[in-house]
């Protein structure tokens, strides 16, 4: 493999970082550079990308629509496993790098390119996503950080570069986060967010309506689901996407999903961010009613167990890894009987579930009523009570 690098395969997003990288890596490397923008629900952001990048020197632009796929082999199988990092973040840009990097390699075979480029800065968990993912998916696969290279140490430098070279970004000096977006969330970083005491601003919120603002009515909807999968929504069938998109609408419109949370990022330092993620918070709670009726008791503990686990697998970046698989495949054999119907409240930034059925329920109102029952004799409680004691009862005589 030559030292040189040839044909760079960047994953671009048109925002402020890519959009430097871009002229920087012809300009520093002296290379031809392919840009790759993923379509995973960021809507109107992807507008102008390809213009952008022809003009600022790429010599091919690929631009996918991956929102279905992005929803159906990523998001879900994390939903399936009630996936949550740290009690609070739901996984929304942890689960879209896998996505991304997987078609970037893929882009890189069909191009013959040698190297692949993220803007991922070296303080953060993304270039350890991005990263990782290449390398499982291609060994030998060159990488340029440029992050991790450059002297632009800061948003104001990457700011004055951009104006400089006439590249026309969105980011601004008066508002300068960091943003993600996709179909599960968005994501904000960076300046006044920066100070954990500062309130976040409420002009800054994208997909949710301030609780406050939201209607004064509540709205009563059904979630259908297949398997651990979400199907429908009021018996309505639809795409994994779709699907998603109505959540996210019917969330936004209620203040459903908002969370600011100071995490502990892979590197090892404290990050504050704040996110928004109506339609994935609403499935999470509409999932985990549906388990309470179908799913064994013992099933879901050994399950619930795990999910801290699966969560870091998935934050820290290996989605490409043996253990990754392992887990989803027990994961996914805990779903089989997790199908039904979800009845839910959605009021003020709250989501409180209603009801549940279920033709694979294993609850029984005749073993679970208060009223005379013939399935459950209360005497043999006592020999259930005397046995579990047993223990207890030696160590205090062994202590006496």
């Amino acid at each position: 493999m030559s030292d040189k690098t040839e044909k760079v395969v960047l994953a671009y997003s048109g925002g402020l970082d890519t959009s430097v990288i871009l002229k920087w890596l012809i300009e520093t490397y002296d290379c031809e550079v392919i840009t790759f923008s993923a379509d995973i629900g960021q809507g109107e952001e992807l507008d102008s990308v390809e213009d952008n990048a022809l003009k600022t020197g790429a010599e091919k632009v690929y631009i996918d629509d991956l929102r279905e796929i992005f929803v159906r082999d990523y998001v879900f199988p994390a939903f399936r496993a009630n996936a949550i990092y740290e009690g609070q973040y739901l996984l929304g840009t942890s689960l879209a790098r896998p996505l991304i990097a997987k078609r970037q390699i893929e882009i890189a075979r069909i191009e013959d390119a040698d190297t692949v480029s993220h803007g991922a800065t070296g303080k953060g968990n993304d270039q350890v996503r991005f990263e990782l993912s290449y390398l499982a998916l291609n060994p030998d696969i060159k990488i340029v950080a440029p992050w991790r290279e450059w002297d632009l140490n800061s948003r104001t430098a990457l700011m004055k570069f951009a104006e400089d070279h006439g590249i026309a970004v969105p980011t601004t000096h008066a508002k300068p986060y960091s943003t993600d977006r996709n179909l599960l969330h968005i994501s904000y970083e960076g300046g006044v967010l920066e100070n954990p005491w500062n309130e976040p601003p409420e002009d800054m919120f994208t997909l949710t309506a301030s609780p406050y603002e939201a209607p004064d009515k509540p709205e009563i909807i059904e979630i259908t689901f297949k398997q651990g999968d979400p199907v429908a929504i009021n018996d309505r069938s639809l795409s994994p996407a779709n699907l998603f998109n109505i959540l996210n609408m019917l969330g936004g419109r209620h203040g459903i999903g908002r969370a600011d949370i100071v995490e502990n990022r892979f590197v090892g330092m404290k990050s504050r961010g704040v996110y928004e993620t109506p339609g994935g918070t609403i499935l999470r709670t509409a999932h985990i009613a549906m388990e309470s009726v179908t799913m064994d008791r013992e099933v879901m503990h050994l399950r619930d167990s795990l999910i801290p686990k699966y969560a870091e697998i998935v934050y820290y970046g290996f989605w490409f890894s043996p253990e990754m698989k392992l887990l989803q495949d027990m994961i996914d054999q805990t779903q089989e009987n997790v199908s039904g119907t979800v009845r839910l409240e959605l009021y003020k930034g709250s989501c409180r579930v209603l009801g549940r059925k279920s033709d694979q329920s294993l609850y029984h109102e005749g073993f679970a009523t208060f009223e005379d029952d013939n399935v459950f004799s209360q005497k043999d409680a006592e020999g259930f009570i005397r046995l579990n004691a047993l223990r207890l009862r030696i160590q205090k005589m062994m202590n006496r």
